[in-house]
Protein backbone atom coordinates (compact mmCIF):
# COMPACT_ATOMS: atom_id res chain seq x y z
CA UNK A 1 0.00 0.00 0.00
CA UNK A 2 1.81 3.33 -0.88
CA UNK A 3 1.52 6.15 1.36
CA UNK A 4 -0.28 9.21 0.13
CA UNK A 5 0.89 12.29 1.87
CA UNK A 6 -1.79 14.74 0.85
CA UNK A 7 -4.37 12.50 1.77
CA UNK A 8 -2.88 12.22 5.05
CA UNK A 9 -2.30 15.58 5.53
CA UNK A 10 -6.06 16.41 4.41
CA UNK A 11 -6.71 14.31 7.57
CA UNK A 12 -4.69 15.89 9.98
CA UNK A 13 -5.85 19.56 8.52
CA UNK A 14 -9.51 18.38 9.12
CA UNK A 15 -9.10 17.67 12.45
CA UNK A 16 -7.30 20.58 12.93
CA UNK A 17 -10.40 22.75 11.49
CA UNK A 18 -12.98 20.91 13.43
CA UNK A 19 -10.61 21.50 16.86
CA UNK A 20 -10.93 25.26 15.86
CA UNK A 21 -14.75 24.80 14.60
CA UNK A 22 -15.76 23.57 17.97
CA UNK A 23 -13.30 26.85 19.14
CA UNK A 24 -15.82 28.92 17.22
CA UNK A 25 -13.77 30.01 14.99
CA UNK A 26 -12.73 27.65 12.26
CA UNK A 27 -10.30 29.94 10.80
CA UNK A 28 -8.10 30.27 13.76
CA UNK A 29 -6.21 26.60 12.86
CA UNK A 30 -2.91 28.20 14.70
CA UNK A 31 -4.84 28.72 17.65
CA UNK A 32 -6.14 25.14 17.63
CA UNK A 33 -2.97 23.28 16.73
CA UNK A 34 -1.80 24.73 20.10
CA UNK A 35 -4.38 23.48 22.16
CA UNK A 36 -4.40 20.08 20.36
CA UNK A 37 -0.79 20.12 20.72
CA UNK A 38 -0.97 20.70 24.57
CA UNK A 39 -4.06 18.71 25.15
CA UNK A 40 -2.70 15.80 23.35
CA UNK A 41 0.69 16.06 25.55
CA UNK A 42 -1.00 16.63 28.64
CA UNK A 43 -3.46 13.71 28.21
CA UNK A 44 -0.38 11.11 27.14
CA UNK A 45 1.26 11.71 30.28
CA UNK A 46 -1.93 10.46 32.09
CA UNK A 47 -2.24 7.60 29.82
CA UNK A 48 -0.72 4.31 30.71
CA UNK A 49 1.97 2.96 27.86
CA UNK A 50 0.12 0.43 26.22
CA UNK A 51 -3.02 2.96 26.24
CA UNK A 52 -1.18 5.37 24.51
CA UNK A 53 -0.30 3.54 22.23
CA UNK A 54 -3.77 2.13 21.30
CA UNK A 55 -5.00 5.63 21.34
CA UNK A 56 -1.74 6.90 18.80
CA UNK A 57 -3.01 3.66 16.17
CA UNK A 58 -6.04 5.05 15.83
CA UNK A 59 -4.94 9.26 15.02
CA UNK A 60 -4.61 10.11 11.25
CA UNK A 61 -0.65 10.01 10.83
CA UNK A 62 -0.34 13.91 11.01
CA UNK A 63 -1.60 13.83 14.48
CA UNK A 64 0.75 10.77 15.96
CA UNK A 65 3.89 13.16 14.61
CA UNK A 66 1.92 15.93 17.31
CA UNK A 67 0.88 13.16 19.75
CA UNK A 68 4.84 11.83 20.04
CA UNK A 69 6.81 14.87 19.50
CA UNK A 70 9.09 15.21 22.59
CA UNK A 71 7.58 12.01 24.54
CA UNK A 72 9.85 10.21 26.64
CA UNK A 73 7.51 7.59 28.12
CA UNK A 74 9.99 6.11 30.36
CA UNK A 75 10.35 9.67 32.14
CA UNK A 76 8.15 9.09 35.51
CA UNK A 77 5.65 11.97 35.48
CA UNK A 78 4.03 13.43 38.86
CA UNK A 79 0.38 13.14 37.64
CA UNK A 80 -2.52 14.29 39.31
CA UNK A 81 -5.99 13.30 39.92
CA UNK A 82 -7.85 16.49 39.90
CA UNK A 83 -9.68 17.69 37.27
CA UNK A 84 -8.11 21.67 37.49
CA UNK A 85 -4.56 20.41 38.10
CA UNK A 86 -4.72 18.46 34.37
CA UNK A 87 -6.07 21.54 32.91
CA UNK A 88 -3.28 23.68 33.90
CA UNK A 89 -1.05 21.25 32.93
CA UNK A 90 -2.50 22.28 29.81
CA UNK A 91 -1.70 25.79 30.14
CA UNK A 92 1.77 25.57 31.12
CA UNK A 93 2.56 22.88 28.85
CA UNK A 94 5.90 24.15 26.66
CA UNK A 95 6.54 26.24 29.94
CA UNK A 96 3.55 28.49 29.25
CA UNK A 97 3.85 29.09 25.65
CA UNK A 98 1.72 26.90 24.00
CA UNK A 99 -1.21 28.11 25.00
CA UNK A 100 -0.39 31.82 24.39
CA UNK A 101 -3.14 33.78 25.49
CA UNK A 102 -5.54 30.93 27.23
CA UNK A 103 -3.98 31.54 30.57
CA UNK A 104 -7.23 30.61 32.55
CA UNK A 105 -8.87 27.54 33.30
CA UNK A 106 -12.18 28.69 32.07
CA UNK A 107 -10.00 29.06 28.19
CA UNK A 108 -8.51 25.67 29.22
CA UNK A 109 -11.31 23.63 30.08
CA UNK A 110 -13.24 25.20 26.55
CA UNK A 111 -9.19 24.02 24.77
CA UNK A 112 -9.47 20.78 26.30
CA UNK A 113 -13.58 20.18 25.79
CA UNK A 114 -12.91 20.99 21.94
CA UNK A 115 -10.12 18.93 21.85
CA UNK A 116 -11.75 15.61 23.31
CA UNK A 117 -14.86 16.22 21.59
CA UNK A 118 -12.98 16.11 17.82
CA UNK A 119 -11.51 13.49 19.24
CA UNK A 120 -14.11 11.08 20.25
CA UNK A 121 -15.21 11.93 15.82
CA UNK A 122 -11.76 10.18 14.80
CA UNK A 123 -10.81 6.87 17.06
CA UNK A 124 -13.45 4.20 17.70
CA UNK A 125 -15.98 4.38 20.36
CA UNK A 126 -14.13 1.44 22.09
CA UNK A 127 -10.89 2.96 22.38
CA UNK A 128 -12.66 6.24 23.60
CA UNK A 129 -14.30 4.13 25.97
CA UNK A 130 -10.70 2.54 26.89
CA UNK A 131 -8.95 5.20 27.25
CA UNK A 132 -11.76 7.44 29.32
CA UNK A 133 -11.70 4.19 31.42
CA UNK A 134 -8.06 4.23 32.91
CA UNK A 135 -8.37 7.95 33.84
CA UNK A 136 -9.19 9.14 36.99
CA UNK A 137 -12.98 9.95 38.09
CA UNK A 138 -12.52 13.82 37.73
CA UNK A 139 -10.41 12.97 34.33
CA UNK A 140 -13.50 10.53 32.97
CA UNK A 141 -15.98 13.79 33.95
CA UNK A 142 -13.82 16.23 32.13
CA UNK A 143 -14.14 14.09 29.25
CA UNK A 144 -17.98 13.14 29.60
CA UNK A 145 -18.51 17.13 29.85
CA UNK A 146 -16.25 17.45 26.90
CA UNK A 147 -18.14 15.00 24.64
CA UNK A 148 -21.92 16.26 26.00
CA UNK A 149 -21.19 19.65 25.56
CA UNK A 150 -23.87 21.34 22.78
CA UNK A 151 -23.03 24.62 23.53
CA UNK A 152 -19.42 25.28 23.59
CA UNK A 153 -19.49 26.56 20.40
CA UNK A 154 -22.07 29.25 21.00
CA UNK A 155 -20.14 30.21 24.10
CA UNK A 156 -17.30 31.09 22.63
CA UNK A 157 -18.06 32.61 20.02
CA UNK A 158 -20.35 34.84 22.42
CA UNK A 159 -17.49 36.08 24.11
CA UNK A 160 -15.65 37.40 20.87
Amino acid sequence: MPLDFEKQAQKGNKFLKDVAEELGNKADTSNAGRMLQAVLHTLRNHLPFEENLKLLSQLPIALKGVYVHEWSPEKKRDISRKRNDFIEEVLRYADGTCLHGFSDIQKGTEAVHAVFKTLKQYISPGEFNKMEAVLPDQLKKLVRESIYSKTLTLNLASKK
